[in-house]
């Protein structure tokens, strides 16, 4: 199996943000004006907030993508994880989310929430090893979303 590296947000990688989650989006979705906001100004909507974005190398290749951030005191949301299709299935998505949600756990998160949608059934099983856990969902949150989960530290 390829060597999967976590890395941070750099400038030089900041493209794939957009292009990897765009896939995905598009393939089930559409692109929602908060969706363009976050993707092409990752560092002022997320960065300097308080968030991170990881992005997933293999062999020198930008694979993969997820963000976590700030809700509040000790609240962390994490947002935009995907994977390239051709990479799926290969633990890169985990290996995101655990580095997401220990970055989140060091920063002092009490809780990490995350919203979905029950049609992304290989997401919601990923989230479930990760940890996470049915939540109650607020109305009107996100219009694609009709599932919330969360950790509780």
């Amino acid at each position: 199996m390829e060597a999967v590296h976590i890395r941070e947000f750099s400038d030089e990688i900041a493209p794939y943000f957009l292009s990897i989650n765009q896939l995905w989006i598009e393939k089930f979705f559409s692109m929602e004006a908060f969706d363009r906001e976050q993707l092409e100004h990752p560092r002022k909507n997320i960065l300097e907030k308080g968030g991170q974005i990881w992005f997933a190398e293999v062999n020198g290749n930008i694979v993969g993508t997820a963000a976590m951030k700030v809700v509040g005191t000790g609240v962390y949301e994490l947002i935009k994880m995907g994977v390239l299709p051709e990479e799926q299935g290969k633990s890169i998505g985990y290996r995101l989310g655990a580095t997401a949600l220990h970055w989140a756990k060091d920063q002092g998160a009490r809780r990490v929430e995350l919203y979905t949608n029950s049609c992304l059934s290989p997401a919601l099983r990923l989230y479930q090893r990760l940890g996470f856990v049915d939540a109650a969902i607020e109305p009107g949150k996100y219009a694609r979303c009709d599932v919330k989960m969360e950790i509780v530290f």
